[in-house]
Protein backbone atom coordinates (compact mmCIF):
# COMPACT_ATOMS: atom_id res chain seq x y z
CA UNK A 1 0.00 0.00 0.00
CA UNK A 2 1.35 3.40 -1.02
CA UNK A 3 -0.10 6.84 -0.27
CA UNK A 4 1.26 10.07 -1.74
CA UNK A 5 0.97 13.20 0.41
CA UNK A 6 0.96 16.53 -1.38
CA UNK A 7 0.05 20.06 -0.39
CA UNK A 8 -1.90 22.94 -1.85
CA UNK A 9 1.29 25.00 -1.56
CA UNK A 10 4.51 25.31 0.44
CA UNK A 11 4.08 25.19 4.23
CA UNK A 12 0.55 23.79 4.05
CA UNK A 13 1.51 21.32 6.75
CA UNK A 14 2.10 18.24 4.62
CA UNK A 15 5.35 17.17 6.32
CA UNK A 16 3.77 17.17 9.77
CA UNK A 17 0.71 15.39 8.39
CA UNK A 18 2.92 12.85 6.60
CA UNK A 19 4.74 12.19 9.89
CA UNK A 20 1.43 11.63 11.68
CA UNK A 21 0.11 9.37 8.92
CA UNK A 22 3.18 7.19 8.53
CA UNK A 23 3.41 6.83 12.29
CA UNK A 24 -0.25 5.78 12.52
CA UNK A 25 0.27 3.25 9.72
CA UNK A 26 3.57 2.05 11.21
CA UNK A 27 4.93 2.37 7.70
CA UNK A 28 7.86 3.68 5.69
CA UNK A 29 8.44 7.28 4.59
CA UNK A 30 10.10 8.52 1.40
CA UNK A 31 10.79 12.06 0.22
CA UNK A 32 12.00 11.65 -3.40
CA UNK A 33 13.53 15.12 -3.76
CA UNK A 34 14.73 17.31 -0.91
CA UNK A 35 15.59 20.87 -1.92
CA UNK A 36 17.31 22.76 0.88
CA UNK A 37 19.42 21.09 3.56
CA UNK A 38 19.90 23.92 6.04
CA UNK A 39 17.71 23.92 9.12
CA UNK A 40 16.80 20.26 8.82
CA UNK A 41 15.20 18.21 6.07
CA UNK A 42 11.67 16.87 5.79
CA UNK A 43 12.97 13.35 6.36
CA UNK A 44 14.60 14.49 9.61
CA UNK A 45 11.35 16.13 10.69
CA UNK A 46 9.38 12.97 9.96
CA UNK A 47 11.95 10.85 11.81
CA UNK A 48 11.55 13.07 14.86
CA UNK A 49 7.74 13.31 14.80
CA UNK A 50 6.66 9.88 13.57
CA UNK A 51 8.31 7.80 16.27
CA UNK A 52 9.51 5.35 13.62
CA UNK A 53 12.85 3.58 13.60
CA UNK A 54 15.54 5.20 11.45
CA UNK A 55 15.38 2.31 8.96
CA UNK A 56 11.77 3.25 8.16
CA UNK A 57 12.89 6.66 6.80
CA UNK A 58 14.12 5.86 3.31
CA UNK A 59 16.93 7.93 1.76
CA UNK A 60 15.97 10.62 -0.73
CA UNK A 61 16.69 10.03 -4.40
CA UNK A 62 18.06 13.59 -4.58
CA UNK A 63 19.36 15.83 -1.79
CA UNK A 64 19.79 19.35 -3.15
CA UNK A 65 21.47 22.07 -1.14
CA UNK A 66 19.63 25.06 -2.60
CA UNK A 67 16.24 25.83 -0.98
CA UNK A 68 14.05 26.51 -4.00
CA UNK A 69 11.98 24.66 -6.59
CA UNK A 70 13.65 21.28 -7.26
CA UNK A 71 14.16 21.93 -10.98
CA UNK A 72 16.12 25.11 -10.25
CA UNK A 73 17.86 23.72 -7.17
CA UNK A 74 19.16 20.84 -9.30
CA UNK A 75 20.48 23.22 -11.94
CA UNK A 76 22.19 25.41 -9.35
CA UNK A 77 23.71 22.35 -7.67
CA UNK A 78 24.84 20.90 -11.00
CA UNK A 79 22.59 17.85 -10.73
CA UNK A 80 20.28 16.36 -13.35
CA UNK A 81 17.08 14.86 -11.97
CA UNK A 82 16.35 11.64 -13.85
CA UNK A 83 12.74 10.36 -13.75
CA UNK A 84 14.04 6.78 -13.67
CA UNK A 85 15.58 7.54 -10.27
CA UNK A 86 12.16 8.56 -8.97
CA UNK A 87 10.56 5.14 -9.21
CA UNK A 88 8.70 4.01 -6.10
CA UNK A 89 10.84 2.01 -3.70
CA UNK A 90 9.56 -1.40 -2.64
CA UNK A 91 8.79 -1.87 1.04
CA UNK A 92 7.36 -4.66 3.15
CA UNK A 93 4.78 -2.36 4.70
CA UNK A 94 2.76 0.80 3.99
CA UNK A 95 4.70 3.53 2.20
CA UNK A 96 3.98 7.25 2.59
CA UNK A 97 5.58 9.42 -0.10
CA UNK A 98 5.79 13.20 0.25
CA UNK A 99 5.92 15.53 -2.72
CA UNK A 100 7.53 18.97 -2.83
CA UNK A 101 5.47 22.13 -2.45
CA UNK A 102 2.30 22.03 -4.54
CA UNK A 103 1.34 19.67 -7.35
CA UNK A 104 2.53 21.96 -10.15
CA UNK A 105 5.99 22.51 -8.68
CA UNK A 106 8.48 21.48 -11.39
CA UNK A 107 10.62 18.45 -10.68
CA UNK A 108 12.45 19.12 -13.95
CA UNK A 109 12.06 21.63 -16.77
CA UNK A 110 9.58 19.28 -18.45
CA UNK A 111 7.81 17.52 -15.55
CA UNK A 112 5.79 18.80 -12.59
CA UNK A 113 5.09 16.66 -9.53
CA UNK A 114 1.51 15.99 -10.63
CA UNK A 115 2.95 14.32 -13.75
CA UNK A 116 5.09 12.13 -11.51
CA UNK A 117 2.05 11.23 -9.39
CA UNK A 118 0.22 10.18 -12.56
CA UNK A 119 3.08 7.85 -13.47
CA UNK A 120 3.08 6.33 -9.98
CA UNK A 121 -0.69 5.82 -9.97
CA UNK A 122 -0.87 5.73 -6.17
CA UNK A 123 -3.74 7.44 -4.33
CA UNK A 124 -3.03 11.00 -3.20
CA UNK A 125 -3.98 12.85 -0.04
CA UNK A 126 -4.13 16.62 -0.51
CA UNK A 127 -3.12 18.58 2.59
CA UNK A 128 -4.67 22.04 2.83
CA UNK A 129 -4.57 24.88 5.32
CA UNK A 130 -7.81 26.09 6.84
CA UNK A 131 -6.72 29.73 6.46
CA UNK A 132 -8.05 32.32 3.99
CA UNK A 133 -7.45 31.30 0.38
CA UNK A 134 -7.71 27.58 1.00
CA UNK A 135 -10.82 27.09 -1.15
CA UNK A 136 -9.15 28.40 -4.29
CA UNK A 137 -5.83 26.64 -3.67
CA UNK A 138 -7.51 23.35 -2.81
CA UNK A 139 -9.89 23.26 -5.77
CA UNK A 140 -7.11 24.18 -8.21
CA UNK A 141 -4.96 21.39 -6.77
CA UNK A 142 -7.79 18.88 -7.11
CA UNK A 143 -8.45 19.94 -10.72
CA UNK A 144 -4.78 19.62 -11.65
CA UNK A 145 -4.64 16.09 -10.24
CA UNK A 146 -7.91 14.98 -11.83
CA UNK A 147 -6.83 16.37 -15.22
CA UNK A 148 -3.94 13.90 -15.11
CA UNK A 149 -6.02 10.96 -13.92
CA UNK A 150 -4.40 10.88 -10.48
CA UNK A 151 -6.52 8.95 -7.96
CA UNK A 152 -7.57 11.06 -4.96
CA UNK A 153 -7.92 9.40 -1.58
CA UNK A 154 -9.20 12.59 0.00
CA UNK A 155 -8.31 15.94 1.53
CA UNK A 156 -6.86 16.53 4.99
CA UNK A 157 -6.94 19.96 6.59
CA UNK A 158 -4.38 21.50 8.93
CA UNK A 159 -5.07 24.37 11.31
CA UNK A 160 -7.97 25.83 13.31
CA UNK A 161 -11.48 24.63 12.44
CA UNK A 162 -13.15 26.32 9.46
CA UNK A 163 -16.20 24.19 8.82
CA UNK A 164 -17.58 26.19 5.91
CA UNK A 165 -14.33 26.15 3.92
CA UNK A 166 -13.78 22.45 4.62
CA UNK A 167 -17.35 21.53 3.65
CA UNK A 168 -17.27 23.71 0.54
CA UNK A 169 -14.02 22.22 -0.73
CA UNK A 170 -15.23 18.67 -0.18
CA UNK A 171 -18.52 19.39 -1.97
CA UNK A 172 -17.24 21.41 -4.92
CA UNK A 173 -14.15 19.24 -5.31
CA UNK A 174 -16.17 16.01 -4.99
CA UNK A 175 -13.50 14.70 -2.67
CA UNK A 176 -13.63 12.91 0.68
CA UNK A 177 -12.97 15.05 3.73
CA UNK A 178 -10.62 12.90 5.78
CA UNK A 179 -10.31 15.12 8.84
CA UNK A 180 -8.48 18.10 10.25
CA UNK A 181 -5.19 18.11 12.15
CA UNK A 182 -5.10 20.99 14.63
CA UNK A 183 -1.89 22.78 15.45
CA UNK A 184 -0.06 20.69 18.06
CA UNK A 185 1.90 22.43 20.82
CA UNK A 186 4.41 21.35 21.81
CA UNK A 187 4.95 19.61 18.50
CA UNK A 188 6.40 16.23 19.41
CA UNK A 189 5.77 12.60 18.51
CA UNK A 190 3.37 11.74 21.38
CA UNK A 191 1.29 14.90 20.89
CA UNK A 192 1.10 14.45 17.14
CA UNK A 193 0.14 10.79 17.49
CA UNK A 194 -2.68 11.69 19.85
CA UNK A 195 -3.95 14.54 17.65
CA UNK A 196 -4.05 12.28 14.59
CA UNK A 197 -5.89 9.53 16.47
CA UNK A 198 -8.49 12.02 17.73
CA UNK A 199 -9.17 13.61 14.36
CA UNK A 200 -8.71 10.89 11.71
CA UNK A 201 -9.71 7.28 11.20
CA UNK A 202 -6.71 5.19 10.23
CA UNK A 203 -9.05 2.82 8.35
CA UNK A 204 -9.70 5.61 5.81
CA UNK A 205 -6.08 5.33 4.72
CA UNK A 206 -5.84 1.54 4.59
CA UNK A 207 -6.62 -0.23 1.32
Amino acid sequence: MTIVVTGTDTDAGKTVFAAALVGALDGFYWKPVQAGLGGGTDSETVARLSGLAAARILPEAYRLATPCSPHLAAEIDGVEIEPVALQMPRTDGPLVVEGAGGVLVPATRTMVFADLFAVWGAPVVVVARTALGTINHSLLTIEALRARGVPLLGIAFVGPANDDSETTIAALGRVRRLGRLPFVSPLDAPGLRQAFAENFRVEDFQQ
